[in-house]
Order: C-alpha cells, then sequence, then structure tokens
C-alpha cells in the first residue's frame, strides 16, 4: 500500500468516525504539545475521534499526550486539535510522524499552528517563557519527505525559505502585546531524542545559532508546507538545556513548566486562533 493509499483509508475512518459531522471543515489546525492538553477544554467540541480508532495511525505513548483528534470551534473559527502528538523516537517512521498533520490538512486546514515543550538554548530565556519560533533547523532528524514524492500532495522540492508565515507571526505577536504576554522569538532546532541532549551537543547548537531545542515540530512544519498550508508555531521554555544550569534534566519538569504556563499560552492561543 501507497502512503498516499494509507492516508486515504485513514481519512475515511475519520470521516466515519465523525458521523453526522463529517463534512465539519477545520480552518485552523492545532497540535498541541507536553503538557499543554487541557487547553482542548477551551473548544467547543463538536466531535472527538481517538487515534486508535484511524486504521494505521500512528498512536502517542508519551505520558501527557492523550491521543486523539478533537474538533470544534474557538470564538467561530473551525479548528481540528491534536490532543498529543507522536515523535519520531516512539519507533514510528517519520512518513508516520507526520501523517496527522496530512491528514488534518486533507481534512481542509489552511492553517497550522504547532505548540511544544523546549529546551531554553538561549541564556537570556528562562523556565515558561514563551517562543515564536521564527526558523528551524531539521538537518538532525530524517526529511519526513524522504521516500516516492506523494504529488497529490505537494512538489517534489518544495521550497522551505519561509517555512514560518509572517502573517501569522504578526498575529500572534499583536495578540501577546494586548494580553500582556511577553513573547520571545527564535530559532527551534529537532532532535531526535528521546535522550535529552549533553552540554557538548548544547554549545554546538548555540553555535549554529539555536535558541529552544526539542523533539518534535520541524518535521511537522516541512509536511505542512509541502502540503501548501501557513504554518506557525509557540515554544513553552520547559528548562534551560543541559548544561546551562548544572542540573539533570527529567521529563517531569518538562510537564511541570508547561503546565504552569498554560494560562498565558491558553489565553494568546485563543485570540490568535481568533484572529486566523
Amino acid at each position: 500500500m501507497s502512503d498516499y493509499q494509507a492516508l486515504t483509508r485513514a481519512l475515511s475512518c475519520i470521516k466515519s468516525a465523525l458521523g453526522e459531522k463529517r463534512d465539519f471543515k477545520p480552518r485552523v489546525a492545532l497540535i498541541l504539545g507536553s503538557g499543554l492538553g487541557d487547553f482542548a477544554d477551551n473548544i467547543d467540541v463538536v466531535a472527538k475521534v481517538e487515534y486508535s480508532q484511524i486504521d494505521g495511525f500512528p498512536v502517542s505513548t508519551v505520558p501527557g499526550h492523550k491521543g486523539r483528534y478533537i474538533f470544534g470551534y474557538i470564538n467561530n473559527v473551525p479548528l481540528v486539535c491534536m490532543q498529543g502528538r507522536v515523535h519520531y523516537y516512539e519507533g514510528y517512521s517519520m512518513q508516520q510522524v507526520v501523517m496527522p498533520v496530512r491528514l488534518m490538512g486533507m481534512l481542509g486546514a489552511e492553517i497550522l499552528l504547532i505548540t511544544n515543550a523546549a529546551g531554553g538554548i538561549n541564556r537570556d530565556f528562562y523556565p515558561g517563557a514563551l517562543m515564536l519560533i521564527r526558523g528551524h533547523i531539521s538537518c538532525f532528524v530524517p526529511s519526513p519527505l524522504i521516500g516516492p514524492n506523494i504529488d497529490r500532495l505537494g512538489t517534489r522540492f518544495p521550497d522551505m525559505t519561509n517555512v514560518y508565515d509572517s502573517r501569522l507571526a504578526s498575529i500572534i505577536e499583536s495578540a501577546a502585546q494586548r494580553r500582556g504576554v511577553e513573547l520571545e522569538k527564535g530559532v527551534y532546532v529537532q532532535l531526535g531524542g528521546p535522550n535529552f541532549e549533553t552540554p557538548e551537543e548544547i554549545k554546538m547548537l548555540e553555535l549554529l545559532g539555536a535558541d529552544a531545542v526539542g523533539m518534535s515540530s520541524a518535521c511537522e512544519a516541512i509536511a505542512a508546507r509541502h502540503m501548501g498550508m501557513r504554518v506557525a508555531g509557540i515554544s513553552c521554555i520547559s528548562n534551560l538545556a543541559a548544561g546551562i544550569t548544572g542540573e539533570p534534566l527529567t521529563h517531569q519538569e518538562v510537564i511541570d513548566a508547561a503546565s504552569e504556563a498554560a494560562p498565558k499560552f491558553t489565553g494568546l492561543l485563543i485570540e490568535s486562533i481568533s484572529k486566523m
């Protein structure tokens, strides 16, 4: 079975699970990162589809990722929300990792809004800070576009000059100003994980110009741009990266920091989505 056939089969499963809401067309696709799953409580929900209901769909295995699509509205803006993502380090192929994003695009979403929890490399950052992603470095993980191109989705050699949409960035910045939320800007780098980085790797990434590091997101942005979706991304800085404070890193502190930042993150997302 080709990748496109797998996508169309999964899409049929979603439509079937949606039942009478099968024609629901989202405008915005939202990915909720670690510790941010409770944002879904703010959605005027019309339907939920568990990942386990979708044929061939990768299932999230990471604590803090519930593993379902939520369909509904934020202030009359139709959206589909991933309450939990899948990661390359869970053992899935990169094509499987971006399958959820591609399906959201095939459902009609024009905009992908990515959120994640990330380690802060920029020494001016602090745990709980929010960073608007202005660019990414993805060369440490395989491209999700490796293999036969799916011509129905996009061109073989998509341009990545402007992955993150400047108009969407302006909407998010304006929302942050109105809400009094301090919003950093920076470059995000995706590594494979699941181990946290060594201090030496962080020094290397700092020299490359990265401001934050994580184990997701860049591959999702690439897949979305391949499909012609407009992309924006916000990182919650959950901790300072290895070697900066001298303290060991744990996944629990990632969850805790993201949960603590959730109220201001939630307000920013609601206002931003409302203007998209």
